[in-house]
């Protein structure tokens, strides 16, 4: 592949994201090595860190408001750059979608000699309001998107020390202390009383007209709690929860958790049990109690298995 001159990078975005094309059941046969691609991921993930670290908590930090009302900083600016850096030397074939500068088709419009298509999705910091607050809560979203099904999934927290990283067919790994990855499994319990969820935001189901819901789904399980944006995703790919489920979210917010979910056990759908990740809400579960959770969240005479 020739080496190409960066593209540049276009004015923030400000519209609304294009959908990544309609996709097969993501539990369709691939047999496509993706080591490769995992691993440039996790360079992309190396050089977004290194360009969040240096402005996190800086008293100077710039910070503005976007069309719709969210805050953006420098940083996210920048690490967005930094990546869209490397992809249009690496892969400048592929399209990119990304929360600060939209969607770029590649030089090839995404389209592959195999006739696939292939769509990078990212969100340089995912919890700008932490960030900008100097909170270490906030995560670096790497996803690639193999005919819209999202196949590698990286998800690095640098203030906290913390990484996950996943590939169709390789599995789900997070970074530990001594410096060996420890491979992911969710858990393995099979009993929705027994069942800790973290449902993100009151005000998210509310705002839906889905709290009853939620107030049902907090009667029927063990243990109820909202854990921020994508950490509970990965505790859930950790075996440590059983549930996570959001509402207005956007493709660039879940795509990087989905392959690390499936590839520990898991099961991520929509809230109403669809593939996809462009219905703007979110149902990841350990795949045990997933129809379960969407039984108790669709019939409102259900009550789940009792106490």
């Amino acid at each position: 592949m020739p080496f190409i001159a960066n593209r540049a990078c276009r004015a923030p975005y400000s519209g609304g994201v294009t959908s990544p094309a309609a996709s097969p059941s993501w539990s369709a046969p691939f047999d496509a090595d993706l080591t490769d691609e995992l691993a440039l991921a996790l360079r992309l993930a190396d050089a977004a860190d290194a360009v969040t670290m240096a402005r996190f908590d800086a008293a100077d930090l710039d910070v503005q408001v976007k069309a719709d009302a969210t805050h953006v900083t420098e940083a996210d600016l920048a690490t967005e750059r930094a990546i869209r850096d490397i992809l249009s030397h690496e892969r400048p074939n592929d399209g990119i979608l990304g929360e600060e500068f939209g969607e770029d088709a590649g030089v090839a419009s995404g389209t592959q000699p195999s006739g696939g298509t292939r769509q990078w999705i990212i969100d340089p910091i995912d919890g700008t309001a932490n960030y900008l607050k100097g909170i270490p809560m906030w995560t670096t979203l790497i996803a690639l998107a193999i005919d819209g099904v999202p196949r590698v999934g990286v998800a690095s927290q640098p203030a906290l020390g913390r990484r996950w990283w996943a590939a169709t067919g390789l599995g789900a790994w997070t970074n530990t202390p001594s410096g060996e990855p420890a491979r992911l499994a969710v858990s393995a319990v099979t009993n929705l009383a027994e069942a800790s969820v973290s449902f993100q935001s009151i005000a998210q189901w509310d705002e839906v007209g889905r709290a009853d819901d939620l107030l049902r789904l907090s009667r029927a399980v063990w243990r109820d709690r909202g854990y921020g944006d994508t950490w509970p995703y990965m505790l859930l790919a950790e075996g440590r929860l059983e549930f996570v489920a959001e509402f207005d979210v956007k493709e660039y917010d879940i795509a990087a958790l989905v392959p690390i979910v499936t590839e520990a056990g898991g099961r991520f759908t929509d809230i109403d049990g669809a593939d996809s990740i462009s219905s703007r809400s979110s149902l990841a579960t350990n795949g045990a109690l997933h129809d379960d959770f969407l039984t108790l969240l669709t019939s409102p005479t259900s009550t789940g298995q009792t106490r």
